[in-house]
């Protein structure tokens, strides 16, 4: 890999496993300083090792991005400890509780709109706040899925975060396209990663998702950081207000869930 984030510092919320944490250690690779957010302490420092294995210098820093005084803190935090914020992946998240909209709590509609679509929405907040204050400039890739382009039942609220990110993101990136910061999206299909595990893990839900993907597996978490890895790099700096599509063929087909 070329050093395409050599000199820059990147940001990588829920970094602690699966499509974050290999994010992370591609930052490194591409030659930028990692800051690694999450919740969980111990796994957050086991992405900085590896982040250190390959090179790189990183910070973890544990974060709650739905708490806007904890992501406000995170971002300073990086400042002091680097000096500045150039790259950001918006990458935290949780699938909540997939059940029909009849079954849904209140609590859980809440807490998966808070981690997925406020969480995205502070972090955005403050990052700009941030490249702004440096004088503009920047890229920041935010999580959204193929579940923001199309609807899944009995995943109502996840459904809504997804399509929220996505439109989350469009604003943002007409609200900042003459600062030089660039905000896109990332729209993954089923990844192998221990979320996709807890939601597709009975073996005909397995099998049933797996249909729905021509391409006959499901998407691997370097895939997914490769792509993020270049949205953020200035090979893709006429792309912003996107949202790339890396689903195995999903959305192509007549087989997507809904």
């Amino acid at each position: 890999m070329t050093k395409e984030l050599e000199g820059k510092v990147g940001l990588v919320t829920g970094g602690t496993s699966g499509i974050g944490r290999e994010t992370a250690v591609l930052f490194a690779k591409a030659g930028a300083k990692v800051v690694v957010a999450g919740r969980r302490e111990l796994e957050g420092r086991e992405t900085i090792e590896l982040v250190r294995a390959v090179g790189g210098d990183g910070l973890f820093v544990k974060a709650d991005v739905s708490k806007a005084f904890e992501v406000d803190a995170l971002v300073q935090k990086t400042v002091e400890r680097f000096g500045r914020l150039d790259v950001a992946f918006n990458n935290a998240g949780i699938e909540g509780v997939w059940v029909s909209i009849i079954r849904q709590s209140e609590e859980d509609w809440d807490r998966t709109i808070d981690i997925n679509l406020k969480g995205a929405w502070l972090c955005l907040k403050y990052e700009i706040r941030q490249m702004l204050k440096q004088g503009g400039g920047g890229a920041i890739v935010n999580m959204a899925s193929v579940t923001g382009l199309v609807g899944s039942a009995g995943a109502t609220a996840y459904t809504a975060s997804k399509h929220g990110v996505i439109g989350l993101t469009k604003a943002a990136a007409l609200e900042n396209a003459r600062s030089g910061i660039r905000i896109n999206a990332v729209c993954p299909g089923a990844i192998e990663t221990p979320m996709a595990d807890r939601i597709f893990g009975a073996p005909q839900v397995h099998k049933y998702v797996l249909s729905c993907h021509p391409i006959g597996r499901f998407g691997r978490p370097a895939e997914i950081a490769e792509a993020v890895v270049w949205m953020c790099s200035d090979r893709a700096s006429f792309m912003t207000g996107q949202s790339l599509v890396l689903d195995g063929g999903f959305m192509a087909g007549p087989n997507a869930p809904s």
